[in-house]
């Protein structure tokens, strides 16, 4: 994926972690949250040997998701 795709991206998977955990952290967080939390994912599900975030689909949507919100809730145990 292009950068613009990967911002853009990790802006709506950003702001739907940001609505599912209840926070507003802004544009720039959202996207921010959405690319680690991605990473993040990716990660997770390598690790229960499942396929990462591959490309822009429903699968790899989900699964940035479940990392932002993975994210979102360390970055609140931390505060």
């Amino acid at each position: 994926m292009g950068i613009i795709l990967w911002i853009v991206f990790g802006a709506i998977v950003g702001w739907v972690a940001s609505a599912v955990m209840g926070t507003s952290e802004g544009l720039l967080m959202d996207i921010v949250f959405g690319i680690v939390g991605a990473v993040l994912g990716g990660w997770i599900m390598s690790f229960l040997g499942k396929s990462g975030v591959s490309g822009f689909n429903l699968y790899s949507f989900l699964v940035a998701i479940l990392g932002a919100v993975v994210l979102i809730a360390i970055v609140r145990a931390i505060r």
